[in-house]
């Protein structure tokens, strides 16, 4: 049986057009595929990586503590023997597995440093992630994490029924320490001045303002701060001798140094 000629014209276009569409889907999932997939792997990895962070920053913690009572009595931080700890409290064989670049050896603490004034340990690590992607300037990540743990001095309250010392106040560079915490030492009355003029002014001892060592000849524009206390002008308000970092103490621990002559009469 023969189909009139334009019945079969007709299902000659319809086929070919069903053909057409199968195609573009095709084509479609040809690049829709590889984009999900590529999409899943940078999602697994966000979370491999936060999973390295936390596993990092817990590892810093045990081993800054175990590195504070093994260095107890004595100023010296070994690097060396911190990174073994941070390895130890990780899991060597994690690290080995993980994305760090290195593994157990990609750990580097050699930035770890203790305060001789305020015996405060600085745990400071760095290391770096691999990316699976070929591209040059993110084939290696570097990551870094600090934290900060007071040193244990063996201080036990002393006196009856656990008597409490004396609170007292250092600064982080500081000589001697303070009674109270809003000694002008520590507690700075910062004052805006124009730097015309400068020199005429004087503070509260009737001393001339000399410029600070770090940032008095970094004036930026015609303004420049002073203290009523102080002996020196700055031209940066975030300059570091204009700020305090305080830590309160018992006063045994202040052997050594001296007392305030303006708080501690």
């Amino acid at each position: 049986m023969r189909f009139p000629l334009k019945l079969q014209d007709k299902k000659w276009k319809n086929g070919r057009k069903s053909a057409l569409t199968s195609g573009s889907i095709t084509i479609e999932a040809a690049f829709v595929v590889p984009i999900f997939f590529f999409a899943a792997i940078c999602i697994l990895y966000l979370f491999e990586i936060m999973a390295i962070q936390t596993a990092v920053r817990s590892g810093m913690s045990y081993a800054g503590k175990l590195q504070i009572e093994e260095m107890y009595g004595s100023a010296i931080i070994l690097p060396r023997q911190l990174e073994s700890n941070l390895v130890k409290a990780i899991g060597e064989e994690r690290l080995e597995r993980s994305i760090i670049v290195g593994g157990s050896q990609g750990i580097a603490c050699h930035n770890s440093y203790i305060s001789q004034t305020t015996k405060i340990l600085t745990v400071d690590v760095e290391y770096k992630i691999k990316i699976p992607f070929p591209l040059a300037s993110l084939a290696e990540i570097p990551y870094k994490e600090t934290i900060r743990i007071k040193g244990w001095t063996g201080y036990v309250p002393t006196g009856f029924a656990g008597e409490r010392e004396q609170v007292v106040y250092m600064a982080e560079t500081g000589i001697v320490y303070h009674v109270d915490y809003k000694c002008t030492h520590l507690d700075l009355s910062i004052q805006f001045v124009q730097k015309e003029g400068i020199e005429n002014l004087r503070n509260e001892y009737q001393g001339k303002y000399a410029p600070c060592d770090r940032c008095g000849n970094k004036a930026s524009g015609e303004g420049l701060y002073i203290t009523s206390k102080g002996n020196h002008y700055h031209g940066q308000i975030n300059c570091s001798g204009l700020k305090r970092t305080i830590f309160a103490i018992p006063i045994s621990e202040a052997i050594g140094k001296g007392a305030c002559s303006r708080c501690s009469k």
